[in-house]
């Protein structure tokens, strides 16, 4: 069983989400993300922990701005060209 943390949040939060579910969504995707990007987490370990498949994990997070994939400079010349 994986392990569980609770984290109190600000009720402002509230204001930016539908309802109390779409904010545990958005606060578990936000925190995957996160920790994706450190690379603390695979794509398909952050897609776990916020409820999504992996590529809409992927695309989710791209739309976010955080880089999804690392590409060596040849394989980016090679993106460009």
């Amino acid at each position: 069983m994986p392990a569980t943390v609770e984290i109190p949040l600000p009720d402002s939060l509230l204001l930016h989400s539908k309802d109390l579910a779409s904010l545990e969504q958005r606060s578990r995707f936000l925190l995957a993300a996160k920790f994706f990007e450190l690379g603390e987490l695979s794509s398909g370990q952050a897609a776990e922990m916020s409820g999504l498949t992996r590529a809409s994990f992927l695309l989710e997070a791209g739309r976010q701005g955080i880089p999804v994939a690392e590409l060596s400079e040849d394989e980016l010349a090679t993106e460009f060209e």
